[in-house]
């Protein structure tokens, strides 16, 4: 069975068979699955109030940059906010992540 994360504060996300709600949930999350592989990971920029995904990115960017990036298939960027999805896109394909605009 696929491994397939979701991190959206809103988003039902149905084919996720996990989902975290916020970026703290999310750090959790795949620090849960830094040993497996992930099949997707589903992000929302803007996860409610101030919190947003980037310090989710931030941990994907530090592993990456240590020599042992999180092993994902591929990571899907669906937000309504177009700057924000763009600049999440950008920072992990820099580390070499697979990693593309969607919707959810």
């Amino acid at each position: 069975m696929p491994v397939i994360l979701g991190i959206d504060d809103l988003r039902p996300l149905p084919r996720a068979t996990r989902i975290a709600r916020t970026s703290r949930e999310g750090i959790q999350l795949l620090q849960e699955h830094r040993d497996s592989f992930v099949d997707e990971l589903w992000l929302d920029h803007d996860l409610g109030g101030d919190d947003t995904i980037l310090p989710v990115v931030t941990l994907m960017e530090e592993a990456a940059f240590s020599g042992r990036p999180f092993r994902i298939g591929m990571v899907f960027v669906h937000s309504a906010n177009p700057i924000g999805a763009e600049t999440v896109v950008r920072a992990l394909a820099r580390w070499d992540y697979q990693v593309r605009r969607a919707t959810a």
